[in-house]
């Protein structure tokens, strides 16, 4: 069975009472209860709202993960260093977005993360999460 963590960045912690126009009524736990009964790996669940935490966690997933979901937040527009952490992954790498951050303002359409991800799904909502693990559990190693 595939080892999948899924990091959440900053503010996602609100997910549910942010701007539910932009990001919807689920919260954090509603996405990882929905993911889990996929049943599609072995799934780890992690928010943080520090950059370096993020870090940390992608640099232990090393040899140990399968792949990795990645929603950054607005780490996406910013973080050189969680790129770099990635680019020391050997796994594949999802990046997700709920919203399209094509759609919103100009600096949110650049994401350093993208230039690693295999795959990038915005817009979806929370079935971005859901999506990114099915094209995992599709996909040769």
């Amino acid at each position: 069975m595939t080892d999948i963590l899924i990091l959440n960045g900053p503010n996602l912690n609100l997910l549910g009472q942010r701007e539910p126009h932009l990001y919807g009524s689920e919260t954090l736990a509603d996405v990882e209860a929905s993911c889990r009964a996929l049943d599609l790996g072995n799934l780890t669940f992690r928010q943080s709202n520090h950059e370096g935490q993020l870090i940390d966690w992608i640099q232990e997933a090393r040899g140990t993960v399968d792949a990795i979901v990645i929603n950054p937040g607005a780490y996406s527009h910013t973080s050189v260093a969680i790129l770099d952490a990635l680019n020391a992954f050997e796994g594949k790498v999802v990046e997700v977005h709920i919203s399209n951050i094509h759609r919103r303002e100009a600096f949110r359409h650049h994401s350093f993360v993208s230039a690693r991800a295999e795959a990038v799904i915005a817009g979806l909502g929370t079935e971005g999460y859901r999506a990114a693990l099915r094209w995992i559990a599709g996909t040769d190693d």
